[in-house]
């Protein structure tokens, strides 16, 4: 079975970009800097760029590329023992594509809601009561939620599309979905910028508070903000420089990538802080009282914004319009290549035909995706997110780096990927690697561990976390420890 491959560098890099630059670059990157000193959020964000995000895109660039296989094989290549690794990345992402998906149902939703600005003058009331119908607590799933599930029926059939053909449809789709959020992003920036009020949310936002660089927390969040916005752990990367022509030049490819998505994330400040001035500046109060959560900014704050915009009811449609495709089309990018590299990573092991595992992959998805579609789904997604992304990515990278860095040897690797390349890396990349990164991976492990077992996250009942948090931490485990008990098959 012959490999697929990018039909150019610039498809390529589109890709990577989409799948980097995500929901967690418009309400993530904005949130942490907001939580963490503000503007001196900034510093530490850029040292981990530097110093880990870089180093570890490189890694799985430069051994995806080399081995030509998905995250469980290329790590097999580098260690036999390190295929249950890659794996576990892979188990990972699929429980978080399942609950990622339908955070895009409820942007679908939403694109409907924006017809007719369905929420009112009550965006609070409207998200939590009358679209997703929370229940009181976690055990009290409520059946399934119809327009959710209507929605999270779309955001697959999306999905499916955008890679049943591999490469070739991904290549179509990033050159629509890449650029067009950045230029509604743009616009909404620009129109927040006009707003009364928007002077003080950017003061808010880029204000330093210098003695924030002092708290580790500060600096544990800027490194976590890095690994995860840059789809760095997950097997993606892995999996789309597999598809790579021998002659790419990966450093280069890497920095690009890297900056593009923290420009991205730095325009999203600015566009969501000016956003939220306006709002402080109309009801009166002051910034911080408006409080700042991912899903509240996006479904509650931000149409509260516009159902105040001036100009009337078609202006305010068309930006709550704007608004929601930009998030469809942010998400569906990140969404399709955490799948994708689900896919090629069995594709390798059991060499089904592409389409076929397209579908088997999205299906197990949506099934998946369904407990997140009750009424209490909101629940479960925040506490499996909490787990199953932050703990078991961190985890993860420790490993990956001692894998490549220790037993595969750093410099074997990086003389490999500056072979040809216009930007060579230096013995500091080796350090990085070997001692930087895992040894801040360690320390962010021993902050997350102190945190969640002396006290219950967020106040959920025990029992709920460790079904949905400890007991989903082990299940990914297990399966990649099955996964990589298979025998691969032989090839058609």
């Amino acid at each position: 079975m012959s490999r697929e491959r990018w039909g150019s560098r610039s498809t390529f890099v589109l890709a990577a970009i989409g799948s980097a630059v995500g929901l967690g670059n418009v309400w993530r990157f904005p949130g942490q800097a907001f939580a963490n000193g503000g503007g001196a959020f900034l510093v530490p964000y850029f040292i981990a760029l530097i110093t880990a995000g870089i180093p570890l895109l490189v890694l799985e660039l430069a051994i995806g590329k080399k081995f030509q296989k998905g995250a469980p094989g290329s790590l097999k290549s580098v260690c036999k023992k390190a295929e249950g690794l890659g794996w576990w990345a892979i188990a990972t992402s699929f429980v978080i594509t399942a609950y990622y998906c339908i955070i895009m149902a409820w942007a679908f939703n939403y694109v409907w809601h924006s017809l007719t600005l369905a929420w009112g003058s009550d965006s609070g009331s409207y998200f939590f009561g009358n679209v997703l119908k929370l229940t009181d607590s976690p055990g009290t799933l409520g059946g399934l939620n119809i327009p959710i599930l209507i929605g999270l029926i779309l955001t697959w059939v999306c999905v499916w599309f955008c890679i049943h053909n591999g490469t070739k449809s991904v290549g179509k789709i990033v050159k629509y979905t890449v650029p067009l959020p950045i230029i509604m992003l743009v616009l909404l920036g620009i129109r927040g910028l006009t707003l009364p009020g928007a002077v003080e949310g950017l003061s808010y936002f880029l204000t330093p508070n210098w003695s924030a660089l002092l708290d580790v927390n500060v600096w544990a969040a800027a490194y976590g903000q890095i690994f995860f916005s840059l789809s760095v752990l997950f097997g993606i990367m892995i999996a789309y420089s597999s598809m790579l022509p021998k002659e790419t030049d990966i450093p280069s490819n890497a920095l690009v990538i890297a900056f593009a998505n923290s420009s991205i994330s730095f325009m999203a400040g600015i566009t969501v802080f000016s956003t939220l001035g306006y709002l402080a500046n109309v009801q009166g109060v002051n910034i911080s009282e408006l409080g700042y959560s991912g899903v509240s900014l996006a479904f509650v704050t931000y149409p509260a914004v516009i159902s105040q915009l001036p100009g009337g009811v078609v202006i305010q449609v068309i930006f709550a319009l704007m608004f929601f495709i930009m998030l469809l089309t942010l998400g569906i990018d990140s969404a399709f290549s955490i799948v994708e590299g689900i896919v090629v990573a069995i594709e390798d092991k059991f060499h089904w035909g592409k389409k076929k595992t397209v579908t088997i992959v999205c299906f197990a998805g949506f099934a998946a995706g369904l407990l997140f579609a009750t009424n209490a789904g909101l629940y479960w997604l925040d506490i499996m997110d909490h787990w199953v992304n932050d703990f078991n990515l961190i985890v993860i990278g420790v490993f990956e780096c001692i894998v490549v860095g220790w037993i595969y040897g750093a410099d074997k690797l990086r003389n490999y990927f500056n072979e040809g390349s216009e930007v060579k890396f230096g013995k500091w990349w080796n350090v990085m690697i070997k001692y930087v990164i895992p040894a801040i991976l360690f320390v962010i492990t021993v902050i997350y561990l102190k945190t969640n077992i002396s006290n219950a996250y967020e106040g959920y009942e025990m029992k709920y976390l460790l079904i949905g948090g400890w007991g989903m931490v082990l299940v990914t485990i297990l399966v990649g420890f099955i996964f990589s008990m298979f025998k691969e098959s032989k090839s058609n």
